[in-house]
């Protein structure tokens, strides 16, 4: 078996997959595009490969390329996401290509902020521990709060949401980073916290103001806090439900909705927790409200939800690496998710989001540490083995867009496809950062 990537996606296919170039005047929907006559950070796309699924995207291609490479007979192996073990987010979202695609004009930001960082990562990345560490316990007592039937007090959390909200401001990579190295056993907590910061970062590359962040956050924060109601072999097994089960399980949106009703939360925020789990195409629920009928942060919050879903470790399920997730996301635009927010959000985030181990195509190994958001392929990776993938005593940081300058497309270094959590020799805390504009000590930091 060998692999391919798709939309930045490593899977598998079939032996022997070959590419045809093709001109863009000759291209037909269903064909699957691997390959430019430009470099791919020259275009808009947001990933590298994709398959054609609309005129739109072949009049895209017409716009900037004259021809492209297709790949030939080329099949998707996804036998390693078992329908049946496949969690809910991803089990209910099989059926995209036989729904409806919707388009709406691009989402307009009224006077959008223009953030500029305004305190290196080095610096940044030294706070925010403590800071996870209060949103966490600050969601704990909510929690425990609501189970016990109490008025939770949520002033703790909104103070930390607004700190988290600053650090985002100052320097999207800190929190991104933590959330993607640290360790955390609770999944409940892990993911509100992580849902949080990935809505966090696509809305200051929106340009959100601030006060339009912090009520994101806390929407995020807070939506799943119905499901304190639940009964725990719902909230064990949400990877597996029965179509009795799933039917109790969806209620725990307008249960969170009851609890946080008379909390003193803003409107924007109880409509996040009331609309983040309806699709652009009114496949969600509970309403199964549609297009701009949802709120634009509830938007953002149902996205960050989703693609958390994907990619954090859960037991009974397989994650998805984030190019896989990146990649699946990109094929939802327009059905499950607006289609501009969708690129926007890869655009934040990058292709391969921060925290992401890598191997690069000379052998080496590594991890994320930055990207560039007009650079999406060639971001900063700390790279922490050799080319026979043995482990450094110090790793060393090397800025892809820098590298490759100046040298022939053969010789340049790039990302040869992305390496789940925990592969051997690939622990970021155990490093060393060295470079000219990063030298700090991760498990100082993180330990």
């Amino acid at each position: 078996m060998e692999s391919i990537e798709v939309g930045r996606a490593v899977v598998g296919c079939t032996v022997g997959v070959s590419q045809k170039k093709v001109t863009v005047h000759n291209l037909e929907i269903g064909m699957f595009v691997s390959d430019l006559d430009r470099p791919w950070h020259q275009t808009p796309f947001p990933i590298q490969g994709f398959f054609i699924r609309t005129q739109d995207d072949i009049r895209s291609l017409m716009s900037h390329c004259s021809w492209v490479m297709v790949d030939v007979a080329e099949t998707r192996d996804t036998s390693e996401y078992n329908h049946a073990d496949a969690p809910v987010y991803f089990r209910r979202q099989r059926r995209t290509h036989a729904q409806e695609v919707i388009k709406l004009p691009p989402i307009n930001i009224k006077n959008p902020v223009r953030y500029v960082e305004s305190r290196p990562l080095r610096k940044e990345v030294k706070g925010v521990t403590a800071l996870a560490q209060d949103v966490d316990e600050a969601l704990v007592r909510v929690g425990a709060t609501i189970r016990q039937h109490g008025q939770p007090d949520l002033k703790p959390l909104a103070g930390a949401v607004q700190k988290m909200t600053a650090s985002v401001i100052r320097n999207p990579d800190a929190l991104l980073w933590l959330s993607r190295v640290r360790e955390h056993d609770d999944y409940s907590y892990r993911h509100a916290m992580n849902s949080a910061v990935w809505a966090l970062v696509c809305g200051r590359h929106l340009g959100l103001e601030s006060g339009l962040l912090n009520h994101l956050a806390m929407g995020c924060l807070l939506a799943h806090i119905g499901k304190a109601d639940l009964p725990e072999e719902i909230l064990a097994n949400e990877h597996a439900l029965s179509a009795e089960q799933y039917a109790e399980y969806k209620t725990y949106v307008e249960r969170g909705v009851a609890q946080l009703a008379s909390a003193g939360l803003s409107r924007a925020v109880i409509n996040i927790v009331q609309n983040h789990r309806e699709r652009h195409n009114g496949t969600g629920f509970p309403e199964g409200v549609r297009g701009d009928r949802i709120p634009l942060l509830a938007k953002i919050a149902g996205l960050v939800d989703y693609y958390e879903t994907l990619v954090e470790p859960r037991e009974g399920c397989v994650p998805m690496t984030p190019a896989q997730a990146v990649g699946h996301l990109y094929e939802t635009r327009n059905i499950e998710f607006q289609e501009d927010l969708v690129e926007r959000f890869i655009q934040a985030i990058g292709v391969y989001p921060i925290g992401t181990l890598v191997e690069l195509s000379d052998g080496q190994r590594g991890v994320i540490l930055s990207h560039s958001p007009d650079r999406r392929l060639l971001p900063k990776v700390m790279v922490m083995t050799d080319h026979a993938q043995r482990p450094l005593k110090t790793a060393k940081v090397i800025n892809l867009a820098e590298h490759n300058t100046g040298r022939a497309r053969g010789k340049q270094l790039r990302i040869e496809g992305c390496l789940p959590n925990g592969t051997d020799g690939l622990d970021p805390n155990r490093y060393d950062i060295s470079g000219a504009e990063l030298r700090f000590r991760i498990r100082n930091l993180f330990g």
